[in-house]
């Protein structure tokens, strides 16, 4: 275990509040977001603490047992249209073919939960061992998901968890980022970016989805209770499927009512490329976005000295090979932890190359490289 009195600094302070539920008060963003790098502030869909993904692994021995299985999996998403859930998919299929296990089945529900339960039946046609998924909605998709852990299917969670659902029971285990820690990432750096004054508005998700609701609430308590001199004096909900179109009617809407706005937070980095068409048509170009996730299209922006000056991202990637690795642990009946997390990751265009190469395990694409410039 760890001692607060072995750890300095803003660490000790994230962890101490992690254990307190409150999110610490900071006099220096640097020391708050470089803190977050090493701790999780997430709890688990159902209030549980998470345990680190680098804790999850399988021995030799277990691998060539699964091999053995010849098993299959389905893969299916919420929605596939951004580079987060390609990500997540390329780090499944890579793990999975490590393990020898072939993916049958790869949906996209368009964050529609009537799509998600037709996809959900369809693949249960073909008989998975496993399905990774992320409910679009945990009560409505609940069903479909419990007729398939009824029939043995080894379920992995991404994110979000259906409704009644408990770990080691219905489902293997659940795997995350820090979406908390991620909200409060946006916090400090929007604080930064606007010298720790000013106006400002959110672009939330509007929809009983859990990790998105930890980024809003991170990110608002940390504004209210860090920084007073910052003031939020808009909010507007968006549902989709048109993130981007719908939050940059929302983000118009809140620049014309409010001109003194210095500052805009978005969800993720669809709705934020939303923001960002709103603020190109109002011609402010002064204005400040903060988001979660690493996309292309916002990194671009970034790099080129754009609208978005920092953001929170995930780790997608090992995020896939985690929960790749804990279907096996299902197959093997291995007991898991309910709840796996990933630390944060603050990104600004100083260190946004080694930033995607962190989170996509590959190279920043030509189009950011040029950006850069």
């Amino acid at each position: 275990m760890i001692r607060l009195g072995q750890i300095t600094g803003a660490l000790a302070a994230v962890l101490l509040a992690t254990s307190l539920n409150t999110v610490p008060a900071f006099a220096d963003p640097d020391a708050a977001l470089a803190a977050l790098q090493d701790t999780v502030l997430s709890k688990g869909p159902n209030g549980e603490d998470p345990a680190p993904a680098s804790s999850i692994s399988l021995s030799d021995e277990e691998l060539a047992k699964i091999k053995d299985m010849k098993a299959t999996a389905a893969i299916v998403m919420h929605y596939g249209g951004n580079d987060w859930s390609r990500a997540q998919v390329a780090g499944l299929k890579d793990q999975f073919a490590k393990m020898g296990i072939e993916v049958i089945a790869t949906t996209d529900a368009g964050f529609k939960p009537e799509k998600q339960v037709a996809d959900i039946e369809t693949v249960m046609a073909q008989n998975p061992k496993i399905i990774v998924s992320i409910p679009t909605d945990p009560a409505a998709t609940a069903s479909a998901y419990k007729a398939a852990a009824d029939k043995g299917v080894k379920l992995v969670f991404m994110d979000n968890v259906p409704a009644g659902f408990a770990a080691g029971t219905d489902y293997v285990s659940a795997v995350s980022a820090d979406n908390y820690g991620n909200g409060v990432a946006a916090a400090h750096l929007m604080a930064k970016a606007l010298g720790g004054k000013g106006e400002i508005g959110l672009v939330f998700h509007a929809a009983d989805f859990f990790v998105t609701k930890q980024r809003y609430e991170a990110f608002k308590t940390t504004i209210t209770s860090d920084y007073p001199d910052i003031k939020i004096v808009a909010e507007q909900g968006i549902g989709g499927p048109d993130f981007s179109g719908d939050a940059e009617k929302a983000a118009s809407a809140m620049l014309i009512s409010n001109p003194s706005i210095a500052g805009i937070w978005a969800v993720w980095d669809v709705p934020a490329e939303g923001v960002i068409s709103a603020a190109r048509t109002a011609g402010r170009n002064d204005l400040v976005i903060t988001t979660i996730d690493l996309g292309e299209n916002v990194a671009i922006n970034m790099a080129s000295d754009g609208f978005v000056k920092g953001l929170g991202a995930q780790r997608p990637f090992d995020q896939g090979v985690t929960e790749a690795l804990l279907a096996g642990y299902g197959l093997l009946g291995k007991q898991a932890p309910a709840f796996v997390a990933l630390p944060a990751l603050p990104v600004t265009k100083d260190n946004l190359l080694e930033a995607w190469r962190t989170v996509y395990h590959a190279e920043a694409t030509d189009k950011i490289k040029g950006s850069m410039n």
